[in-house]
């Protein structure tokens, strides 16, 4: 059995070969080849643009692949969602398409940009949100850099953003929010039937969801005097059931538990002084629910 896996190829790239690396996977790109090798001999990578991934499995070139929520609807493709993987190029939010026209523009709603031109990379998603505002509007593609173009070539563009950060570069402001998105892991429906590729995709469902567990989660370790375990615990967020196990000096107890990476900075200093000792924090590289 081979799994052909699509890799959304760009600015996605190196996030999700990180990202397979924590889940257990070595993905690597010749500076010589864009294609890449894995280590897992079930696994035929390509590397391919997001937007391309959603057609390739519909069309059954591929067997699945990690695209953007975007795509999918963009292209308007019926595909089995495996999970939801919530990463990113620079955070793990997810982004948002957005409609977007310049500061000085006198266009404040979508209905305002009736008979005028929209660029965007999602032609289809942006033609079917003006038609279900009945507005009319023309849409051209662009093949990115789409905010320099406002307002000189065109009026309003429709892109995804995940920061910001360049729209407000170029001075424009957001009108409205089309969808949100996050990356999806994604097969078509032939792939599923298969028992033996629904066996490796539901593994890799596993291990890449405890992989993006992790990536927020640490581990904490501690001893505590027995005579204060009650009230030491209590610092703990509620619904942290940590592991107590015995020590050798019958005094004192190990206390483990798992917390989000945000909690262990103000947790660490009160536990101190509550009077836990040995405290260990440590990275984890899946945790699976």
């Amino acid at each position: 059995m081979i799994l052909k896996l699509g890799i959304p190829k760009g600015s996605l790239q190196e996030a999700t070969f990180s990202l397979f690396k924590r889940a257990g996977w070595d993905f690597r790109v010749s500076t010589r080849s864009y294609q890449p090798i894995v280590d897992d001999p079930e696994i035929e990578p390509i590397l391919l643009r997001p937007q391309e991934i959603p057609l390739y499995i519909d069309n059954g070139l591929i067997d699945a692949g990690l695209t953007g929520h975007d795509w999918i609807q963009d292209c308007g493709i019926d595909v089995h969602e495996i999970c939801e993987l919530r990463y990113s190029k620079v955070t793990s939010n997810p982004i948002r398409i957005v409609l977007a026209v310049h500061n000085d523009s006198p266009f404040h709603t979508p209905e305002d940009l009736d008979g005028k031109v929209v660029a965007s990379e999602y032609v289809r998603l942006t033609q079917r949100y003006f038609q279900s505002k009945k507005v009319n509007t023309r849409v051209e593609f662009s093949w990115g850099a789409c905010e320099v173009k406002v307002p000189a070539l065109v009026d309003a563009i429709v892109v995804n953003t995940e920061t910001g950060s360049s729209l407000r570069a170029h001075n424009l402001r957001i009108i409205d929010t089309l969808l949100t998105s996050t990356t999806r892991f994604v097969c078509n429906k032939a792939a599923w039937e298969d028992p033996e590729k629904r066996h490796k995709l539901e593994s890799l469902q596993i291990l890449l969801s405890g992989a993006m567990n992790a990536a927020r989660l640490v581990g904490l370790k501690m001893n505590l005097p027995k005579d204060s375990q009650s009230q030491i615990l209590a610092l703990l967020p509620s619904l942290k059931n940590p592991t107590i196990s015995p020590l050798a000096n019958t005094e004192w107890v190990a206390a483990e538990v798992i917390l989000d990476e945000t909690e262990v900075r103000t947790l660490i200093p009160e536990l101190k002084r509550a009077g836990a000792t040995g405290l260990v924090e440590y990275p984890l590289n899946k945790v699976i629910f």
